[in-house]
């Protein structure tokens, strides 16, 4: 194994995904899936959702989806609509004092109907309850296969009117499952379902990343039994070769842009940082060492590249302008800092280090060097922002069981997620408008 592999791979073990874990192709294995949620964020908005007029005569239930989305953030506390012997599609026929008496901050009332075409018509109302106000109200008319989507889309508005922040509910992931000797690179929504296999192989599929636009997936293939890295077209399903230099070609990155990855490359000696077009072509070197460096991502801006490389005796976090030049040390503490990636706003770094022999998710604030570890390990790794920045996914491993968590970027929302569909490695949340189309 080549040694940039060997010391950088994290144990890649078979630890079993979060999102990802809903995926194993049918509603029931989504529905085993078994959510724990601790939060020490303060207050909890409490919200009422109540469920939509004629939902039982609807092709899906999507007051179900709306609360499980929220309640998965650790940010909404759902009030208990049962007693209430009126059931509101209209503002006029709420009254405002059953949902005062029950400490309701916030009121979702909708109705589903057929429309003479064959769809449906989805309305929905938001309020303020102390103030006895509308926040917002949206109506989609749609097919009986977008009725969950839409459902993620209500999900986000509500999310967006409380919060003042953009929900991500609507946006997909991607990550690598090994089923026996297989090997299947998939997109899913962001709670797992509607799962779509892109690529599948019996070598190796590795390190899946985004393009910044949600059209692309970069990731690394060993069909031609050596790393080579691959772009493919999630529309057309068109698959690119962008990088089969000599030796070792792995850990692709996008640029902000999305005109250019930034690669580790061992084709002229040991692993280096290397920059190329997103379409293929010439390799720019960027890192001049003798040390091992690699797994890199751009910054925020696209200036400058933050990489791993053992130079000063252990992995750890560097920095270095993207046309190359002098690289700077980023992380301190620790022994073993590996696997940066950016977050959204580009403010901070999301990696993972190893204490006293656990593996855990810590994060660090570029413009202080601040760093908060967010997770307990013993076994995390792959962390990967939401594009909001709210939350960061990551493997773990517990107890001989895979799971995935996700963790609030403060570390006050966590969440452990387990199943028994299967393998599932190296998630990757993509970014704004990757909602798939249905």
């Amino acid at each position: 194994m080549n040694p940039a592999i060997r010391l950088f791979s994290l144990q890649r073990t078979a630890v079993a995904g979060l999102l990802a874990l809903l995926v194993i192709f049918s509603p029931l294995a989504n529905a085993q899936l078994t959510i724990d949620v601790t939060t020490s964020a303060g207050r909890q908005i409490p919200i009422a959702i109540i469920s939509f007029a004629n939902e039982i005569n609807a092709p899906q239930n999507i007051t179900p989806v709306i609360v499980e989305n929220l309640k998965r953030t650790g940010l909404f506390r759902i009030v208990n609509t049962g007693g209430i012997t009126t059931t509101p599609t209209e503002p006029s026929e709420i009254n405002f004092l059953d949902w005062t008496s029950r400490s309701t901050e916030a009121l979702v009332i909708g109705s589903i109907n057929p429309t003479p075409d064959g769809r449906h018509e989805i309305r929905f109302r938001l309020f303020d309850v102390a103030k006895q106000s509308q926040l917002t109200a949206m109506t989609y008319v749609v097919s009986a296969t977008q009725m969950r989507a839409t459902a993620h889309k209500i999900s986000d508005e509500i999310y967006e009117k409380l919060l003042n922040e953009k929900g991500i509910f609507s946006t997909r992931i991607a990550y690598v499952l090994k089923r026996g000797q297989r090997y299947e690179l998939q997109v899913a929504d962001a709670d797992g379902f509607n799962p779509q296999t892109v690529l599948s192989s019996l070598e190796p599929i590795r390190s899946p990343k985004w393009s910044p636009d949600g059209s692309k997936l970069a990731y690394v293939s060993f069909e031609s039994q050596k790393s080579t890295v691959i772009v493919q077209d999630l529309v057309t399903g068109q698959r690119s070769t962008v990088s089969n230099f000599k030796g070792d070609n792995y850990a692709p990155n996008w640029s902000p842009d999305g005109s250019k990855l930034v690669v580790a490359l061992s084709k002229d000696a040991v692993s280096q940082i290397y920059v190329i077009p997103a379409t293929g072509g010439a390799a720019v070197r960027v890192t001049e060492s003798n040390s091992i460096d690699t797994n890199a991502t751009f910054t925020g801006d696209g200036k400058d590249i933050i990489f791993v490389s053992d130079r000063s005796g252990g992995p750890q976090l560097y920095s270095v302008p993207a046309t190359g030049g002098t690289v700077k040390r980023l992380t301190f503490e620790g022994s073993y800092n590996v696997n940066p990636r950016m977050s959204p706003d580009g403010k901070y770094v999301a990696f993972v280090s190893r204490e006293a022999g656990k593996l855990r998710i810590a994060t660090l604030e570029l413009a202080s060097g601040q760093i908060n570890v967010l997770t307990d390990g013993p076994l995390d790794d792959s962390p990967s922002f939401s594009p909001n920045g709210r939350t960061i996914l990551y493997e773990s491993k517990a107890g001989g069981r895979g799971t995935l968590g996700a963790v609030s970027a403060d570390g006050r929302v966590k969440q452990r997620l387990s199943s028994q569909a299967g393998d599932v490695r190296e998630p990757a949340w993509g970014p704004y408008g990757t909602s798939s189309a249905r």
